[in-house]
């Protein structure tokens, strides 16, 4: 499935099982924000996931955001295998792909501004990759945990389609699903804001954009832009 050939989703039955919890200890505090990563979170704020390549980088993108994020993680979802490890992920035997959680105040920030932020952040049109990073734990993905949501990933989805078709660019390949039966794990603790200063501030980041901006009529927040950095891959296998 994984070695010279095209990656390919399994099936819950070709899926790694699994167990029924964690094997290790997520982080009680954001290394950057120092806000709590797990919940529950404080009332009013409300929860968005996206997957876009690897997520050392997609996850500094939002923490970087001038205001709104609360608290930001990384884990593991939109696949079969419970409770997966990081080297379960990468097997290729587990169906998920590398995710954020962005947990943000919709008084500050708008969930179309994140859209906004997630689409100019990465290439969504190259399938089970992104850049040099292969593997169907690279695809990207919106999981959404509201109607609002969902309405709000769709128009995103096909108004930015509409400005890459213009630019020359494929068909965008991002799954939209409701995050609903397809639960979020967090990941070790080693790729907790890995990308900060306090951990790796040089590390690898493969995560860029295709430098064509979103812009659509159902945009209402956005505010200023935040760029993503881009530094050569060291190795196609890193997350």
């Amino acid at each position: 499935m994984l070695f010279g050939r095209t990656p390919q989703l399994p099936t819950p039955e070709q899926a790694l099982k699994g167990r029924p919890g964690p094997v290790f200890e997520v982080p009680d505090r954001h290394t950057v924000l120092g806000t709590p990563l797990l919940g529950p979170y404080p009332e009013g704020l409300e929860i968005a996931d996206f997957g876009m390549g690897c997520f050392w980088g997609a996850e500094r993108t939002f923490w970087r955001l001038p205001e709104g994020v609360w608290t930001t993680l990384v884990g593991y979802q939109g696949g079969h295998t419970e409770n997966p490890t990081y080297e379960e992920v990468c097997s290729g035997l587990t169906g998920h792909t590398e995710a954020v959680r962005v947990v943000y105040d919709p008084r500050k920030i708008s969930y179309e501004r994140l859209l906004k932020v997630f689409w100019e952040s990465h290439n969504p049109t190259q399938g089970f990759r992104q850049g040099n990073d292969v593997g169907t734990q690279y695809r990207s993905a919106v999981y959404t945990h509201s109607p609002a949501q969902a309405a709000a990933a769709e128009a995103s989805r096909e108004a930015y389609q509409k400005v890459l078709t213009a630019s020359g660019h494929g068909r965008i390949t991002t799954e939209v699903l409701p995050a609903e039966g397809r639960t979020f794990y967090p990941a070790e603790a080693y790729h907790q804001q890995y990308l900060s200063d306090a951990k790796n501030p040089n590390g690898y980041c493969g995560l860029g954009g295709t430098g064509v901006e979103l812009t659509a009529p159902f945009e209402t927040n956005w505010g200023a832009s935040c760029p993503t950095g881009i530094a050569p891959a060291p190795e196609p296998t890193d997350p």
